[in-house]
């Protein structure tokens, strides 16, 4: 029998998955090859690790825990093609990556939002993403305009990527039971990233803008940003965007237009 990982730590939101079926429908949802290269954030006790390296070319296992990592390089040093590193995500350098990488991982509920936004900065390495995510994230991560879910995550994720839900999975699958279900949610990164660093921290700027003040108009909103009148109304003649409306009711393709037609130097400094 293979020894038991170290039991999880409330303090780094470690929930292992345990349900070998949900690690098998979530190899096949990542649709990896022997040609890819995995990267995984958090692999706990490596419920899905080993499932990855033996679907994959080389895989990245990035744990953050120090009894993990001395737990999973002994567990797994029959897996050549595995290299456990200690490290956080809030802090890895995803942009020294291989290109191409395919990023696999079980996020913790209470930092996955801020690992999403420094994965899409680091996009131009990364092929698509697969995530075990907290159910509301997930449903805001494919929200559409006009809904409740629909906001600054929804916009920046859908501008960055095709998003797709898989499928629920239900807090039994996981040890600890976590007091929230979680889903399964795929990120396709464009094949094409036209838009400069600049233009893509002006869109940025502006999905925020727009969001910062939810319940008030694109106008006020906008104007309480900080940008002047003058610019605001060429933009809606230019986009054809009622001001009037508020930003949940905006679609993707809007807010990009909206962005180009407040060029960048009509912007307060980017931080």
């Amino acid at each position: 029998m293979s020894p038991l990982p170290p039991y999880p730590r409330k303090r780094l939101g470690q929930h292992f998955l345990i349900d070998p079926n949900l690690n098998r429908k979530i190899i096949s949802f990542a649709d990896l090859t022997p040609e890819t290269f995995v990267c995984e954030i958090g692999p706990g006790g490596g419920a899905l690790t080993r499932n990855l390296c033996q679907a994959a070319a080389r895989v990245l296992a990035l744990e953050v825990d120090p009894r993990m990592v001395q737990f999973l390089r002994t567990e797994f040093q029959d897996c050549p093609n595995l290299e456990v590193r200690e490290g956080d995500a809030l802090q890895f350098p995803f942009d020294q990556l291989p290109s191409s990488t395919v990023v696999v991982a079980n996020l913790p509920y209470n930092i996955s939002t801020p690992i999403l936004f420094r994965l899409f900065e680091s996009r131009a390495k990364i092929t698509r993403m697969v995530f075990t995510i907290q159910l509301e994230v997930a449903q805001r991560l494919v929200a559409k305009p006009g809904t409740k879910e629909y906001g600054i995550l929804s916009v920046m994720a859908q501008h960055f990527a095709v998003v797709r839900y898989g499928f629920p999975v239900s807090r039994k699958c996981f040890r600890p039971i976590p007091d929230v279900d979680s889903g399964v949610i795929r990120l396709d990164i464009h094949a094409q990233q036209p838009y400069s660093a600049e233009k893509t921290n002006a869109f940025a700027w502006v999905v925020r803008a727009a969001f910062g003040q939810r319940r008030k108009t694109l106008l006020n909103a906008l104007r309480g940003a900080g940008l002047p009148a003058s610019h605001l109304e060429k933009a809606q003649k230019l986009t054809g965007i009622a001001f009037t409306r508020r930003a949940e009711t905006l679609s993707v393709e809007e807010f990009q237009h909206l962005s180009e037609a407040l060029n960048d130097s009509a912007l307060p400094s980017v931080p």
